[in-house]
């Protein structure tokens, strides 16, 4: 689903407030990584109809490029003796996946109210198509950035820090990844009134 290049949904210019409408009503929670996989299971339920893509507002030649490369993968991990397995109600387990995946495309959401970069320390801003864009999410792996008029993340899905540590210690350090948000001062910092007069 993302190697067709967001091309996934349209919005014909008489009908924008329908597709907008029918584009939301496949968000789910956690990212645009699980939009993507429930359209895709819905479109599989209606065995593949482009009925129901002209209905929802879904490019029908997208959606088969995306069921061409799922069958190119199934039949490599049938090659390679992957055994294949599912659960789409584990959020988590996708979420982790693709965090292995993109680990390098990470986020925080900083206190200026922006979301930087880990590593560059790059401001970026959630896409106004994605379904994470009225959320504040701490932690946002992105599968690419496009600069407009600002620099925004595409495709957003919602992490742990801590998940970042697990697939690529290698690349993170414990201090890059720590949640400043949730953090109280010490209360070593500073100096007290007595030392301050003995000064």
């Amino acid at each position: 689903m993302l190697s067709v290049n967001n091309a996934i949904f349209y919005r014909p210019k008489d009908k924008i407030v329908h597709a907008d409408n029918a584009r939301k009503n496949f968000f789910r929670p956690g990212g645009d990584h699980l939009s993507l996989l429930n359209v895709y299971n819905e479109w599989v339920e209606t065995d593949f109809s482009t009925q129901w893509c002209f209905e929802n507002f879904i490019q029908y030649r997208s959606m088969r490029r995306a069921r061409d490369v799922r069958d190119q993968l199934e039949g490599l991990m049938e090659r390679v003796e992957i055994e294949m397995t599912t659960n789409p109600s584990d959020s988590v387990g996708i979420r982790k996946a693709v965090t292995a995946g993109f680990f390098y495309h990470t986020a925080k959401f900083s206190k200026g109210g922006q979301y930087r970069t880990v590593k560059h320390q790059q401001t970026v801003h959630i896409h106004p198509n994605s379904s994470l864009f009225e959320d504040q999410s701490r932690w946002l792996i992105y599968h690419e950035l496009v600069f407009t008029t600002k620099e925004y993340m595409r495709q957003v899905i919602e992490i742990e820090n801590q998940w970042l540590l697990e697939v690529a210690p290698h690349y993170y350090k414990a201090k890059e990844l720590q949640d400043t948000a949730s953090q109280k001062l010490p209360k070593t910092l500073g100096v007290t009134r007595e030392q301050a007069r003995a000064v």
